[in-house]
């Protein structure tokens, strides 16, 4: 059993428009992390597995106003994206602590309402278990869309913003995925040119 840090406090944020999921009472839930929530979850958990999402893929996708950049000089974050698959890690949450999990996650991802809270199939080594999770809008304005790479890694080299300077965000996220043995993908690649290093083959 993992350990069961206490949920952080964070500002409150006004998000009576957000939408939220429907929680079954006494049961427990699972929370898929595919970012920062990875290395930095903040909320109790007993058990914790790697996890892969079909249908969605870890992009660089969402201009940072708040926590890696500001409006005038917005950074990048990462976000679900449509299309491929996803590896992660799924938390498992004690029922007694599943609304305050979500309503902590949601002051934490809906800052600014680009995300969209969904419940989504994650298959892990034992079994599929059904996970909250956050997926990006697409009809948000801080949407991208399709970026190269180059570009990209402009906007993360540039940003800063509440939570520090975007290059640790993604030096966190490629550092704890290789320790997990998560493959690092485009993130690798970003982090090389940002490093003044040249990116290998998309296929090496």
């Amino acid at each position: 059993m993992r350990s069961k840090p206490k949920i952080r406090r964070l500002a409150a944020v006004d998000q009576s428009a957000a939408p939220r999921l429907e929680l079954v009472p006494g049961e427990e839930i699972w929370v898929f992390a595919y970012g920062s929530l990875m290395w930095n979850p903040g909320f109790p958990h007993l058990e914790v597995r790697r996890g892969r999402l079909y249908g969605f893929h870890r992009r660089f996708c969402i201009y940072s106003h708040v926590y890696r950049g500001t409006p005038e000089r917005p950074g990048l974050v990462l976000g679900l994206a449509r299309g491929g698959s996803c590896e992660g890690l799924a938390f498992r949450v004690p029922a007694g602590e599943a609304d305050e999990v979500l309503e902590y996650l949601y002051a934490r991802e809906l800052v600014t309402e680009v995300y969209i809270p969904r419940w989504v199939r994650i298959a892990t080594p034992d079994g599929e278990v059904r996970a909250a999770s956050f997926v990006v809008d697409r009809a948000h304005e801080q949407y991208t869309g399709e970026l190269e790479l180059e570009a990209t890694a402009e906007l993360i080299r540039r940003g800063v913003g509440i939570s520090g300077p975007g290059i640790e965000y993604l030096r966190n996220t490629v550092h704890h995925m290789e320790a997990l043995g998560l493959a690092t993908g485009d993130l690798k690649r970003i982090l090389q040119l940002i490093d003044g290093r040249p990116a290998r083959p998309k296929g090496g």
